[in-house]
Parts: C-alpha cells; sequence; structure tokens
C-alpha cells in the first residue's frame, strides 16, 4: 500500500511539473507567432473597413486594435487579455475567438482522430505480419507502399480519390463538408457528427456523417500509416532477434506468448512516433478540410490568414500548441504504463 501510494504521488508531481513548464512553453509559441504574424503583408483595417473608409475611421479602429503602438505595447494588451480567458474577437466571423475554436475543433479532432486509429490498423497490423515473416511477398509489397506513402503529399491523393472515387465511380458522397446537403446537423453533444448522431440514434446523419468522412479519413491514413509500419516492423525484427525471445522459444513458451511480449517491448518506439503523426495530423488537417470543405480548425486557420486576422490565427497556433504539448505529456505517460522499469 505504502509503495502504491508512493507512485502515485511521484506520478502527480511529474504531472505538475510537466503541466507548469507548459505555461513558458505556450508564452514563448505566443510571442514568436504574434511577432511573425505582425511581419504578414496585409492591413487588417483595410479589411475591416474596406477601401473607402475616412482616414478618421482608420486611425480610431487602429487605435482601438493597438496597431498604432509599438510591437511589445501590442504583445501586452493580447497577453493582458490572455491571462484574463480573452482570445480575442475575430472580425472574419465576428464571434469571439474562443467560441470559434469550441465550436469547429470537435470536427478537425473527429477527421485526426478516425485518420490516425485506421493508420493504427493498418501500420501495427502489416509491420507485426511482415516482422514475423519477412522476405515474402507481402514485405516487398510493404515496402514499397511505405516509401510511396512517405514520398505522397496528402493533398494531391486526397485530389485523385476526389476524382476517381467520387466523380468516376460515386463511391463516395461530393467533398462539400460533413453532411449531405438535405440534412441537418444532430443534436451537439461532443460536436462530432459520427458520436452525436450514434448518441441520439440518429441512423439517416451517421450514415452520412460516415460516408463524408471515409474520403479524408482514407486519405490522412494511408500517408502516415507507412512510417508506421516501417518503425513496426523494424522494432519488431530487432526485438524478435533478441536473446530473451530466443530463450523464451527454447523454455516451450508458445508463439503467440512470444509474440504478446515481442509486441510489448516494440510499443515504446512506435508510441512515439504516433504521438508524432497525431500532431502531424492537426497540421496536415489544414489542407485536407481545406479540399473537403470540412469546416474545422485547418479551414478556419485558412480563412483567418487570408485576412489577417490576427487574434483568430493567433488563438490557432495556441490550440494547436497546447494540443501537441498535451499530446506529448500523455505520451510520456503511456510510457510508465508500457514499461514499469521507466521512473517519473
Amino acid at each position: 500500500m505504502l509503495w502504491r501510494r508512493l507512485r502515485r504521488s511521484r506520478l502527480g508531481l511529474y504531472v505538475l511539473r510537466r503541466c507548469l513548464a507548459l505555461i513558458p512553453q505556450l508564452l514563448a509559441i505566443s510571442m514568436v507567432t504574434f511577432v511573425l504574424e505582425r511581419l504578414l503583408p496585409g492591413d487588417p483595417v483595410t479589411l475591416i473597413l474596406g477601401p473607402m473608409a475616412t482616414p478618421e475611421a482608420r486611425a480610431t479602429l487602429r487605435a482601438q486594435m493597438h496597431l498604432n503602438r509599438p510591437l511589445y505595447i501590442q504583445y501586452y494588451y493580447y497577453l493582458r487579455d490572455l491571462l484574463h480567458g480573452n482570445l480575442g474577437r475575430s472580425w472574419t466571423t465576428s464571434n469571439t475567438v474562443a467560441q470559434d475554436l469550441i465550436t469547429r475543433f470537435p470536427a478537425t479532432f473527429e477527421l485526426i482522430t478516425y485518420s490516425l486509429l485506421l493508420a493504427l490498423i493498418v501500420g501495427i497490423g502489416v509491420g507485426v505480419v511482415t516482422a514475423l515473416r519477412p522476405a515474402g511477398w507481402v514485405d516487398r509489397l510493404t515496402r514499397v507502399y511505405g516509401l510511396l506513402a512517405g514520398a505522397l503529399p496528402d493533398f494531391w491523393l486526397a485530389l485523385i480519390f476526389i476524382f476517381f472515387l467520387y466523380y468516376k465511380v460515386r463511391l463516395f458522397p461530393a467533398p462539400l463538408g460533413r453532411l449531405g446537403p438535405y440534412l441537418s446537423p444532430p443534436h451537439r453533444i461532443t460536436g462530432m457528427y459520427t458520436v452525436d448522431s450514434l448518441l441520439t440514434g440518429n441512423w439517416v446523419d451517421l450514415r452520412s456523417a460516415a460516408a463524408h468522412l471515409a474520403l479524408p479519413v482514407i486519405t490522412e491514413a494511408l500517408v502516415t500509416a507507412g512510417a508506421i509500419m516501417r518503425m513496426t516492423r523494424s522494432t519488431m525484427l530487432t526485438i524478435l532477434d533478441g536473446d530473451f525471445i530466443r530463450h523464451g522459444r527454447f523454455s516451450g513458451l508458445p508463439e503467440r506468448v512470444i509474440v504478446r511480449y515481442a509486441i510489448r517491448n516494440a510499443l515504446p518506439p512506435v508510441v512515439t512516433l504516433i504521438a508524432i503523426i497525431y500532431a502531424y495530423l492537426l497540421g496536415g488537417a489544414v489542407l485536407i478540410e481545406n479540399i473537403f470543405g470540412w469546416g474545422g480548425l485547418g479551414q478556419y486557420a485558412v480563412q483567418t490568414l487570408e485576412q489577417s486576422d490576427y487574434a483568430a490565427l493567433l488563438g490557432f497556433v495556441l490550440v494547436a500548441a497546447a494540443f501537441t504539448l498535451f499530446l506529448y505529456l500523455a505520451v510520456d505517460l503511456l510510457y510508465f504504463a508500457i514499461d514499469p522499469r521507466i521512473s517519473y
């Protein structure tokens, strides 16, 4: 009992220490992004008021947005509002940035999570099979796929799929959002259409949401599964050639037990790669969402960038950074569950 309490307290202190370390990291990210954002071409005052606005109106709005002050003063005002939980207001949508992010995040989270799950099923499954039977025709075929998956841009693959699987074959619906044009979104519980329609028993919306998810999910999964497959295969081959595996075989352990031990020992580097890919999918969603008209954070980021919407763009970057940092924290905690030898 004492040992369990000690481990729990050490784990709690570790999580608290890592969470506190996120504060200076996010602060540094916000500072760099703030400066780089101000270097972008375009004047938000002109975009908001239009080219026919009077000089007095321009000067008034510029003063309200603190754009007439030095850069460090502008950052001070932004940081002051941020510490009070105020991410600003998007002039593109006329909503608060926090409201826009909360509304759009579930769409992106749904897309990248399903993409990661499919990539895991394909990558880990094929990686384990090819490691158990190396030099076979499946191994040779998947190695070619692994090379191609890392070389093909996801937006190009998405356009190819749209052309063949929608335009030519009509196998999937038009890439025009998350639902069919004549359907209303399900009652909002999580913001993810497949989950909300399943919870409310709206089977029509569930079929439509799943059909619209299929093409972008397949696109993202095929691009990212190759890296997971290669890492799983190489790690499994190394583990299967280890002394403890040979000792287990000589001791008469069943092959399924040996494979289970090998998979568990191969997981830590694969888990690290999965975290990197999950964060990559969030960045890749910027292009995929615009191609499929998804309406998530990626499409929101492009719209705000085109309109020089400073507050909205900064809000997106902070959310993406916080998501990535918390993801890496979750990976560290998974290490402790996978390998108890790792200390906090």
